[in-house]
């Protein structure tokens, strides 16, 4: 899962923005921030650059902490 959603709330930016940045649908955005598809780590990277925050930061860990 990733975490896109919560970023851009925190940083009050619109999926629309983002969409016009990545040069991708807003369906397909709205698809990656909700979880139905999960972007390809290179698009999870640039994101994480286009949303100035370190990759980590839009993955949740499948693990659980032991």
């Amino acid at each position: 899962m990733n975490r896109i959603k919560v970023v851009l709330e925190e940083k009050g930016i619109k999926q629309t923005w983002l969409s016009e940045k990545l040069s991708k649908s807003y369906n397909m955005v709205n698809a990656y921030v909700q979880n139905r598809r999960q972007p390809s780590l290179e698009l999870l990277n640039e994101i994480a650059n286009i949303l100035n925050v370190d990759v980590k930061d839009l993955i949740v860990s499948n693990k659980e902490n032991k």
